[in-house]
Parts: structure tokens; sequence; C-alpha cells
């Protein structure tokens, strides 16, 4: 039944699944094969991961902090490319202002 939510599974459930992810069948597979879905599959991979029992991808740490750095690269290029346009637009704004005349 689509949509339909399950229970906890037994450690023993868990523990076959991460077995055979470790043995290297897909979460595509297993999830057809078993009752979980592959997102579930996944996170007991990533849980590998965090835990330092399997080496062959990224820690949820790491994928937190390269996500951060891509933002913070992206923020600054945007700043970089604007920069000569601001430079350019505030030259020539600076140009139309008449120098005043302002006597005190």
């Amino acid at each position: 039944m689509a949509g339909r939510r399950r229970g906890r599974y037994p450690p023993e459930y868990k523990e076959r699944i991460v077995e055979l992810v470790r043995e290297a069948r897909t979460a595509g597979s297993l999830s057809r094969e078993f009752e979980p879905t592959e997102q579930t599959i996944r996170t007991g991979r990533q849980a590998d991961l965090d835990e330092g029992r399997r080496s062959d991808g990224l820690t949820t740490e790491v994928r937190k902090e390269m996500r951060e750095l891509t933002r913070e690269v992206k923020r600054l290029r945007m700043e970089r490319d604007i920069r000569p346009n601001a430079a350019a637009w505030f030259a020539r704004e600076s140009e139309s202002i008449p120098d005043g005349g302002m006597r005190s």
C-alpha cells in the first residue's frame, strides 16, 4: 500500500540489510527484494560511513561542510562578478552629480 508507514524494523533485520549492502548490493535491488525503501537502506549505509565502518564514501559531516563551502564559493563568485559592474555604475553616477556649488 503506497504511503503506508511501517513501524521500526528489528535490529536483526537491519543488520542483515546492512550486510547485504556491504556485499555491494544496491539499495534499489534490496528495496525491491525486501520491504525497506531505498532511502532507508541508504540511511543505514550513511550510518556506517559516519561510524567509520566504511570508507567508500563521504561522512555526513564532510557532506555538510562541502555544501557550506559550495554555497560560499557561489556567493564569493557572485560578489566578484558584481564588483566591476558596481564600480562602473558608481563612477557613472558620480560624474552625473553636479559638483555642488553649496557654500556654507
